[in-house]
């Protein structure tokens, strides 16, 4: 079935250029750099690039003034302006932030679109599109759950905090502190959040709750939160507390400045966060009893106006709820035919269900669920990312500077965490690129799925794709730093095919991994679609996993509980990475000999995410120019 795009925003050029680079190690690579971006034939008047440059300041007025309105996003960017705080949240929030878009949208209106570079106009048309859209979806800012097993402000401060908030000095050991002592007014705003929710019916399905209570209590477990004063006996120290002991340790201040900060930092533990979580958690266990077991996006007001456009925005394309349900039942089959085709390879007598039970079922497969098997994974995960950084010069040109790392999801999330998971490097190279791989059930992570993922995650993946767009010259911030999941999503899903091409999967039990992979994200158009548009049930929907997938029980109800949760998202994957695929075929068909899978790369992504039709629409340039 064909991937239908929106209406094109732009068919013109997009002239901008990313020159090779030469790979200097795994973990440091030349950066990209720009070109002009006009055309010889196509001299730009002084006025039209005047009226770019006025444009390309508010980009960047526009991009800074929503940083500047968010602490949290400052941190993320390396700024330390306002380290010390939170974001705002509720509808106060919510209504600056709508009139900020506001206000924007009327800001862009006054710029002359016709007077400005290729690469101007497209950044034009993308931001103006994001803000109608904005301004449009504000009617769905309550069809959320501001906590949940995924993601949320209770899980949020602590991984925050460990992740993004460096300490490299005395006045980043107080803001660190400062956002400790904030913590009860980040969790009563969020508290907030919720009751207005349930004033209007929207309230978490019940097997949400136990998840966000048993992290919030772990947030809180252990020293210097708890003592065992009957056995004397020390208490292993909390996440949070753990965290600031290690960043204090590496710096380089006398001893009773750093014992003075540890004080305080314990004060505002133990007075500050240990009460706002009981808060909170007392507040949940008494939501959890007016929660139900409907799971589908349906039971919102509106719920299926607003699944539809969560398809929209989600996969950039016009398909409709059952299109892309059918389409997901055709990628199942074509994917089960590939499977017995190794099945039969590996000379395994039996069904396709046999089949699935043996990988899913054999020691073999899978490393010690201990501390030694864990590091073995974590160890051979870095090993593959590697290995394939060392042959990136064979289908790329271009390649990120920015440094990757793989780590272990946290043990105070990992319970509720996804199973594999990236983070961005932070602009300024103070922060690697992270891969992360949740190792708490390590039946829920087989060494033949291991391939895959890494490809997925780390490199060609989202570290590629991620990296490489903040790294681009002459492309403005929101640009950089924004995103579409069809194209980031499905980058990551094609991330993981290609490398066959070049001869990876060379173990046919890791190219059924790669399969295997391919054939989840085709279950979840099923499944997507099966819980917000036809009102399939949680435990339907896991049979269906189950039953068509080699995996185990717990991802699959993990799969699950994610669709109903985040409407829509996980059909971003296997939309984009078709269309990413067909794409490529046409060029190959239309190019023939002249075909350079570098180039076409290079073509994808040297504009940082865009909307799947905006790529077909350079695809489409680039082959009449080399026609």
């Amino acid at each position: 079935m064909p991937i239908k795009t929106k209406v094109s925003l732009i068919a013109l050029s997009l002239s901008f250029g990313l020159s090779a680079s030469t790979m200097l190690g795994a973990s440091a690579v030349a950066a990209p750099t720009s070109t002009s971006l006009s055309s010889p034939s196509e001299p730009v008047a002084h006025k039209a690039e005047s009226e770019s440059e006025k444009a390309n300041a508010l980009f960047e007025s526009i991009f800074m003034e929503n940083v500047m309105a968010s602490p949290i996003s400052q941190t993320h960017l390396g700024i330390k302006t306002d380290y010390d705080k939170w974001d705002e949240m509720g509808d106060t929030a919510d209504d600056a932030a709508l009139a900020r878009d506001k206000k924007h949208l009327a800001q862009l209106q006054k710029i002359n679109s016709s007077k400005l570079d290729r690469q101007t106009l497209l950044s034009y048309q993308l931001l103006t599109q994001k803000l109608q859209q904005a301004i449009k979806d504000d009617k769905w800012r309550y069809h959320s759950y501001p906590v949940n097993q995924m993601y949320g402000g209770h899980s949020q401060i602590a991984s925050f905090l460990i992740n993004q908030h460096q300490i490299g000095n005395v006045e980043d050991a107080k803001a660190y502190i400062s956002r400790l002592q904030g913590v009860p007014k980040r969790l009563s705003q969020l508290q907030t959040a919720l009751e207005v929710r349930e004033s209007k019916g929207i309230i978490a399905p019940k097997f949400v709750f136990p998840y966000v209570i048993n992290d919030s209590k772990n947030i809180v477990a252990g020293a210097p939160f708890t003592a065992n004063s009957a056995t004397n006996e020390r208490v292993k120290d909390s996440a949070l507390w753990a965290d600031f002991k290690r960043k204090m340790a590496k710096l380089e201040i006398s001893d009773s400045d750093k014992e003075s900060l540890l004080r305080e930092a314990k004060s505002a533990l133990v007075t500050d966060v240990k009460p706002a979580y009981d808060k909170l958690i007392a507040y949940m266990t008494k939501l959890e009893t007016k929660a139900d077991t409907r799971d589908g996006a349906w039971k919102f007001p509106q719920g299926d106006s607003y699944y539809n456009n969560a398809l929209a925005r989600t996969t950039t394309t016009d398909m409709s709820a059952s299109e892309i349900h059918e389409l997901g039942l055709s990628e199942v089959a074509r994917i089960h035919s590939e499977m017995r085709d190794i099945m039969n390879k590996v000379n395994f007598e039996g069904s396709l269900a046999e089949f699935f039970k043996f990988m899913r079922d054999d020691e073999q497969f899978y490393y010690a669920n201990d501390d030694k098997g864990r590091q073995a994974y974590l160890s051979e995960a870095t090993a593959l990312i590697d290995t394939m950084s060392g042959r990136l010069d064979e289908v790329f040109k271009v390649k990120p500077k920015a440094p990757m790392i793989v780590k272990q999801v946290e043990a105070f999330r990992e319970k509720s965490a996804g199973k594999a998971f990236y983070s961005n490097p932070s602009p300024d190279g103070s922060r690697p690129g992270t891969y992360y791989a949740n190792l708490y059930d390590m039946k829920a992570m087989p060494k033949y799925q291991m391939e895959a993922l890494a490809y997925h995650e780390g490199t060609p993946g989202h570290h590629m794709q991620i990296a490489i767009a903040q790294e681009l010259e002459a492309v403005p911030k929101f640009r950089k730093f924004g995103g579409y999941t069809a194209y980031i999503e499905g980058w990551g899903l094609y991330s993981e095919y290609f490398p066959k091409e070049m001869g990876m999967y060379s173990d046919p039990y890791s190219d059924f991994g790669r399969l295997a992979m391919e054939l989840w994200r085709a279950c979840r158009l099923v499944v997507d679609t099966g819980i917000h548009a036809k009102k399939w049930t949680r435990e339907e929907s896991i049979e269906y996993y189950v039953t068509n997938t080699p995996n185990a029980k717990s991802d699959a109800i993990k799969m699950v509980e994610r669709h109903i949760v985040m409407p829509s998202q996980a059909t971003a994957y296997k939309v984009g990475m078709l269309k990413l695929l067909a794409l490529r075929d046409k060029a190959q068909q239309a190019l023939g000999d002249k075909f350079d899978i570098r180039d076409f790369h290079t073509i994808v992504l040297k504009n940082g995410p865009v909307p799947l039709d905006v790529l077909e629409s350079e695809i489409d340039l680039w082959i009449e120019q080399n026609s």
